[in-house]
């Protein structure tokens, strides 16, 4: 089976490699690599946390098109080592993904962890969905208040990783809050504990 290289590094790219000086490198890697064309347990636990993600397009003319998914955990689902799928949502309705793919099924995901600061590139193709409301369904988040039109399911054909150089790193505002909360509660227990100090006497000073 291909790896992402053998996907991703056309002849062009190549070119390119050999320019800047990174070819013979890369042709070791490709020649001792181990193809990643699989969904392991890590990935699929990266996945099962995913909150954010990206889609890439492109028409049939090669005109790209990015566009950002996002809901709770369990918004990106595994259906099995090599399919991965999501609900379509209500949007815009502009419908620019569902047209790409209706002539292009080439499709590349794109998950960006930016609290731990990893990020995974997945490549393969995708198609869209329509009249499979059991699947739909099974692909809705929990208590999650939004209206799927379709799903969109992702046929795997390789992924890696990236270092996390230059991801900057954050957290989410509810994740904020929560901290917020946690650093009240113990100011207070601070608060208290000084309190009950100095009711003690040897602790201000006074003898008895």
């Amino acid at each position: 089976m291909p790896s992402w290289m053998n996907i991703a590094f056309t002849p062009s790219v190549k070119d390119v490699q050999a320019r800047r000086g990174s070819r013979e490198a890369y042709a070791r890697k490709e020649a001792t690599g181990t193809a990643r064309t699989l969904i392991d347990d890590a990935l699929a636990g990266f996945v099962a946390g995913t909150r954010s993600f990206y889609l890439a397009t492109a028409s049939r003319v090669g005109q790209p098109y990015v566009q950002h998914r996002g809901g709770p955990p369990g918004v990106l689902r595994v259906l099995d080592e090599s399919t991965l799928a999501f609900a379509d949502f209500s949007g815009n309705r502009q419908y620019i993904t569902a047209g790409n793919l209706a002539e292009n099924p080439l499709a590349m995901i794109f998950i960006m962890d930016y609290g731990t600061k990893h990020r995974v590139k997945l490549w393969g193709t995708a198609e869209v969905v329509e009249n499979d409301r059991a699947l739909i369904e099974r692909l809705m988040p929990d208590l999650y208040d939004a209206r799927a039109e379709a799903a969109i399911v992702f046929h795997l054909a390789s992924w890696d990783t990236n270092c996390p150089q230059h991801i900057p790193q954050m957290i989410f505002a509810e994740e904020a809050a929560a901290f917020g909360k946690r650093i009240a509660v113990l100011e207070a227990e601070n608060a208290r504990l000084r309190g009950e100090l100095e009711k003690i006497p040897h602790a201000t000073g006074e003898t008895q």
